[in-house]
């Protein structure tokens, strides 16, 4: 075999640890966050936007900006600084983006994550959000706009949503850990606001800090012979009986208010780079 016509050159690397790790890290918080030169909060809001949902949707991974040159990122905070958002846009419908998230700091020095969600903009679009007059309806907690939910619940959704989602959450929550890492949090909360929120969770290795007592006495209740399966009586579409066999069905009973006491007091807690097995609800198809 012939000497090859190219050297290569074999580099002797001086491999010393990388000299910003800190030994004794001091966590960021969302109000240090606003604080933080506007470089260093470009860098660290590319930890929540997956590449290939960039890309799917016409937006340059790099600028961020689609084929019309507009940014379609968009960051929000609270005067306080406490309450921090980030909503990823999109050209298909602007009404929903593509990505949203809420998180809180909270009085015991975490960060909680108050909201998620992710919308497929091609998918229809169910007005629960708002009453027929356009009034806000909070997502359902405050007021109800009826026949869209019940549209919606009949097309497979969950309360709260008003599209399906784009199959993305799994991958998601390793990329807000990611993000918790580059703010040097070992632990974040999540405060669901639906009941599929919070067996979703759980599933995800999430463990219960408040509340999971409340979720395991839910669970019995909608086995068969428990009270708020007897309770399913078909007055309502949301209280037809087989909504008791999925975990879907069971969070449309109880925004229907199925519950002898609101939905409140539920919190989880996950370290980053962890999972717990937690569940209150097993074996209950999604």
């Amino acid at each position: 075999m012939s000497e090859p016509s190219t050297k290569f050159h074999i580099f002797q690397l001086d491999h010393r640890p990388l000299p910003t790790a800190p030994a004794e890290p001091r966590p960021i918080f969302l109000r240090d966050f606003m604080h933080l030169p506007p470089e260093t909060q470009h860098l660290l809001v590319y930890f929540l936007l997956p590449v290939e949902l960039l890309v799917q949707f016409g937006i340059d991974p790099i600028t961020l900006r689609n084929r019309e040159g507009k940014i379609m990122v968009q960051m929000a905070h609270s005067e306080d600084g406490l309450t921090w958002a980030l909503r990823l846009l999109n050209e298909l419908d602007p009404r929903d983006p593509l990505l949203e998230i809420e998180m809180q700091d909270t009085a015991f020095d975490r960060i909680a994550v108050v909201w998620l969600s992710i919308n497929d903009p091609r998918s229809p679009r169910f007005d629960i959000d708002r009453l027929p007059n356009g009034e806000e309806t909070y997502r359902g907690a405050v007021k109800r706009n009826i026949d869209a939910e019940i549209a919606a619940m009949l097309a497979g959704l969950a309360p709260g949503q008003v599209r399906k989602g784009l199959g993305l959450f799994r991958r998601l929550l390793a990329d807000i850990e990611q993000f918790f890492a580059g703010l040097h949090q070992y632990d974040y909360e999540v405060e669901p606001l639906y009941y599929h929120n919070a067996v979703l969770f759980e599933r995800h290795g999430f463990h219960y800090v408040k509340g999971r007592q409340f979720m395991r006495r839910i669970h019995e209740g909608f086995l068969p012979g428990g009270e708020l399966a007897r309770r399913l009586d078909g007055s309502t579409p949301f209280r037809d009986p087989a909504l008791a066999n999925t975990v879907r069905g069971r969070s449309w009973a109880i925004h229907d208010g199925i519950l002898d006491e609101p939905w409140d007091g539920v919190k989880l807690m996950k370290r980053i780079g962890q999972r717990r097995l937690d569940e209150t609800a097993p074996g209950v198809p999604w």
